[in-house]
């Protein structure tokens, strides 16, 4: 029996889009009121695609290796103000105000993906250490948590501001390996990106169930992963997962 589970934050328990827009609604908000003269001849819903964009791009290419989370948290606020035509003279300053009100509206999101709740209460119930693993601001994810009524669940969070490293890195889950006291045969990773939370795990010795909630095609060398496509199947899917590994183990 695996003695911990590490869950993913974003569209794996929070529902990353309605956080994102909310978040960014709260944003341009702020921008009118620090600027009058404010001038958007774009509607908002055109905007928030821009922003998620560039946003998701940028993510993107931090999982490849180019940029740390650190870096993009600072790099997509600028470029959406260059590219979304409210830049003037005061660029920088409205650069700035948008990425403190996103961030300050960020740790109020809380919209939960179906299931989340109830899967955690699963999975404690059996009896199993439950640890997030996110890429983020350590006090902003933790905030979400809080007003999302999910914290209590969770014995830790291991979130890369705060360890250190970002996910995939395996230094991101060895370091979360060190802080529980638990060896990598001992966890599953559970998350829904293919990237980081799987393949990083696995590289670091972990078992990984793959939540592929958009039901995404999967190549063909994925065919012995474990995957799930709502969170109503994550317990079952962490037993049959017990069970293989027994079953490798006796082999």
């Amino acid at each position: 029996m695996y003695k911990a589970i590490f869950i993913d934050i974003d569209d794996t328990l929070l529902d990353y889009i309605p956080c994102c827009r909310e978040a960014f609604d709260a944003a341009i908000g702020e921008l009118k009121i620090k600027n009058e003269e404010l001038k958007i001849t774009q509607s908002e819903d055109d905007l928030f695609r821009l922003f998620f964009e560039i946003s998701g791009r940028l993510f993107s290419e931090a999982k490849r290796g180019l940029h740390t989370v650190a870096e993009v948290m600072e790099l997509y606020p600028a470029e959406f103000i260059e590219k979304s035509g409210l830049a003037n003279e005061r660029a920088e300053e409205m650069t700035d105000v948008f990425k403190h009100a996103f961030r300050a509206a960020w740790g109020n999101t809380h919209t939960l993906v179906p299931g989340a709740q109830e899967a955690l209460e699963a999975l404690q119930r059996k009896g199993y250490r439950l640890f997030a693993a996110s890429n983020s601001f350590g006090h902003l994810q933790r905030s979400r948590l809080q007003h999302a009524g999910i914290l209590h669940y969770f014995e830790d969070t291991y979130i890369s501001m705060d360890i250190g490293y970002d996910k995939p890195d395996v230094r991101f889950y060895e370091e979360a390996l060190r802080r529980c006291g638990l060896a990598a045969n001992e966890v599953i990773m559970v998350g829904d990106s293919m990237t980081t939370d799987i393949i990083g795990a696995q590289q670091a010795g972990l078992d990984a169930i793959y939540f592929n909630r958009r039901n995404e095609p999967l190549a063909s060398h994925l065919s012995s992963l474990a995957v799930i496509g709502s969170l109503a199947e994550l317990e079952a899917c962490v037993e049959v997962e017990e069970q293989r590994r027994n079953c490798r183990g006796h082999q």
